[in-house]
């Protein structure tokens, strides 16, 4: 048997949760299924299948057997995939449309004929509704066929064939005419829901100007290969991911990450695919191809994260399995009970009892929670707020405790050489062997002392082998003179190689607020280097406002105990020192006991840290790792950015349950109408579809949401 193959399929006409039910549902009756994701925000199946049971086409032809309109599977790429939505058109000439078109044309037409020949009224309201019932009922059988009876067409079928069986065809024409203009707008919405992503790939311009010996070729985007130099001139967008070449000057990066101001960018400075280059000539070396560029990234992590259910969303769909049949069987006891116990009219409880049928639809309910988490997170991408789900989004809203590690979060990162102090060796020795030490180390601290090394122009030694590090403690490597160590005073005093005077001159350095390593040879201890990183200009307003929001926020830091301090009191947070990697996440699950809580890291040394918390998010950037580790990412790397997510969290479950109460609410007041009679047929309907547009659009506001204000 072959492997089992994934693949995408985009699907047109999916307006609600309960036509990816229903698709889910036939696609895990086919044989050789594996694994299939029906996301209705982002227009797409994700199916696993072993294609020598089940082909492709067979797939395809189930789909559109269920009234949807599959296309060619998305292989290539995210930026593609969204093309798709291109081909979508005007309303009119979808399926939806048209129906909408013959069925109100066919009531005119009823209308007309009645006015005319009133004795004839019954019948052209008649011909009216069954027509347009036709492929509703088409799709109503398709469900039951494939695992679905208790579909919205079914219940729809029955109401309408209902009402003309009891001399209402008029009401049935209304109501068949009503549900199609319900389902039209249905789409409508979720269109202008999807649309908040494919605008990202609006960004990225068509042609670039690529560079050569002998001139320049202006070609696709979509050609450009890594390696490729292209000429970005003031007002072009940068045709994709890549490092400045040559020149200088302002890109606005706003679309991208949500930066307002313009950064500069010089040569060696990263540039995202999309910015647009505000004064300068910039050369720019492409580092990503078109489907691997930030924002091809950043569509593909929002489809994905759209197409996972969220916890709330789960339960309501758990729930409305039960629902559906649940209200069939109300509805046919709301027929039969008053009749036969207490001798009613059967004409007027059959009446009220098809009218139940109507209110009990779920696409509202189903749908109020998935809309909203499909907007929130479209919000976010739009504004540098990457979040990898529902589940995430949900929790974010509900963290009771905001940690930071320290180096790169809450402080620049970019730490520099302040001191070096020697004791069996000189400044030069000390610092040389500490770089070629750290040569091994991708930790920022390493990356200063090579920086001042090189600075000073240090012959730095080499190394035999690659270096090791004991995480928390320190990084060792074999040198031509030894073995040499640099790492925490805290290890060099359990190692015995702390004098007293050694002691007394590191805790003088820390308590400036700077950060001691000890770099030793053998037992022999060579020196100390003391470096200091400052806090980032935005932290200490980031943090008050996390703390305005009712967050408890705490640094979580293993660097030692007086520097922590120094930066805590700067910034007014609580601090934990001295944590080794075990420590720090002992001290993250204290925390989660009391609550949910985010954990902040730079997405490079803190990945078991962020896994640890409820909800890790990495400030990266847009580096590869702040991408793809985490469950969220800032793009603008800004610790403002974390209150953002926690608002854009907040705002979103607020949404939802608004929502939840406008679908159940308007459900249960047309309930009680129905029940006293005061609800006609034709109006029942309202309480699905127009609670569905009304929850559709209630949760397309968050598209214009902004977290920062």
């Amino acid at each position: 048997m072959a492997a089992a193959n994934a693949f995408k399929l985009q699907i047109e006409g999916m307006d609600c949760g309960s036509c990816a039910a229903k698709i889910e549902t036939a696609m895990r009756r086919l044989p050789g299924v594996a694994d299939v994701e029906v996301s209705v925000s982002a227009g797409f199946m994700s199916i696993t299948v072993d294609e020598d049971r089940t082909s492709r086409e067979t797939i395809k032809a189930k789909v559109d057997s269920l009234g949807f309109k599959t296309l060619d599977p998305s292989l290539a790429g995210p930026a593609d995939e969204h093309n798709h939505g291109a081909h979508d058109g005007v309303w009119w000439t979808s399926a939806k449309g048209r129906l909408v078109l013959a069925s109100g044309a066919l009531l005119a037409v009823a209308w007309g004929v009645a006015l005319l020949e009133p004795q004839w009224a019954q019948w052209p309201y008649v011909v009216a509704a069954l027509v347009a019932l036709v492929p509703v009922v088409r799709r109503a059988v398709a469900g039951a066929l494939n695992g679905t009876p208790f579909s919205i067409e079914t219940l729809m079928s029955v109401a309408a064939v209902g009402a003309i069986a009891i001399g209402e065809a008029p009401e049935a024409a209304v109501v068949v005419f009503l549900f199609a203009l319900g389902e039209l707008l249905e789409g409508v919405a979720a269109n202008r829901a999807r649309a908040g992503v494919k605008a990202l790939v609006g960004l990225i311009p068509r042609t670039a100007r690529r560079l050569r010996a002998d001139g320049i070729d202006e070609v696709a985007a979509s050609e450009l290969a890594v390696g490729d130099v292209v000429l970005v001139r003031p007002g072009d967008r940068v045709p994709s991911d890549g490092t400045v070449a040559e020149g200088t000057s302002e890109v606005n990066e706003a679309p991208i990450t949500g930066e307002s101001r313009p950064v500069l960018k010089e040569a060696g400075a990263s540039v995202y695919a999309g910015s647009i280059n505000a004064d300068g000539e910039l050369h720019v070396t492409i580092t990503k191809a078109a489907a691997d560029n930030t924002i091809a990234r950043i569509v593909h992590m929002v489809e994905e994260a759209q197409g996972s259910k969220a916890p709330t969303a789960r339960f309501i769909e758990r729930f409305s399995r039960w629902y559906t049949p649940a209200a069939m069987a109300f509805a046919l006891l709301v027929i039969l009970v008053p009749p036969l116990l207490a001798g009613a009219d059967w004409q007027t409880w059959i009446y009220r009892g098809l009218a139940v049928l109507l209110i009990a639809c779920p696409c509202a309910l189903v749908i109020s929670t998935p809309a909203a988490i499909a907007s929130g997170l479209s919000s976010g991408a739009r504004r540098g707020l990457l979040i990898k789900g529902g589940a995430a989004l949900e929790t974010l809203g509900r963290v009771k405790t905001v940690a930071f590690d320290k180096t790169g979060t809450l402080t620049e990162g970019r730490p520099k050489v302040v001191d070096v102090v020697p004791f069996d060796a000189s400044v030069e020795a000390v610092l040389a062997k500490a770089a070629a030490v750290e040569r091994s180390s991708s930790h920022p601290l390493g990356a200063a002392i090579i920086e001042e090394a090189e600075r000073l122009s240090l012959e730095i030694p080499r190394t035999f082998g690659g270096g090791t590090a004991t995480p928390g403690k320190a990084v060792k490597a074999r040198l031509s003179s030894g073995f040499v160590s640099v790492g925490s005073p805290r290890h060099a005093s359990e190692e015995g190689l702390l004098t007293d005077a050694a002691a007394e001159r590191v805790a003088a350095l820390e308590s400036e607020g700077k950060t001691v390593v000890v770099v030793s040879e053998g037992k022999r201890l060579l020196g100390l280097v003391a470096l200091k990183d400052r806090p980032r200009e935005d932290a200490k307003a980031g943090l008050e406002r996390l703390r305005s929001l009712g967050l408890r926020t705490v640094m979580l830091t293993g660097d030692n105990a007086r520097a922590a301090a120094v930066i805590a009191a700067e910034l007014g947070i609580e601090q934990r020192a001295e944590l080794l990697p075990a420590a720090k996440l002992d001290a993250i699950g204290a925390y989660r006991n009391e609550g949910p809580i985010a954990m902040i890291g730079d997405g490079v040394n803190d990945a078991p840290a962020l896994a640890a918390a409820s909800v890790g998010v990495a400030m990266g950037g847009g580096t590869d790792v702040a991408l793809e580790t985490a469950d969220a990412a800032l793009l603008k790397d800004s610790v403002g950015g974390v209150a953002e997510l926690v608002v854009l969290s907040r705002a979103t479950l607020s949404n939802i349950w608004t929502n939840v109460a406008l679908a159940l609410g308007l459900k249960g007041a047309f309930l009680v109408a129905t029940l006293v009679g005061a609800t006609p047929l034709w109006m029942a309907i309202l309480a699905d579809t127009g609670a569905t547009v009304l929850v559709t659009a209630n949760a397309i506001r968050l598209l214009r949401f902004d977290p920062s204000r």
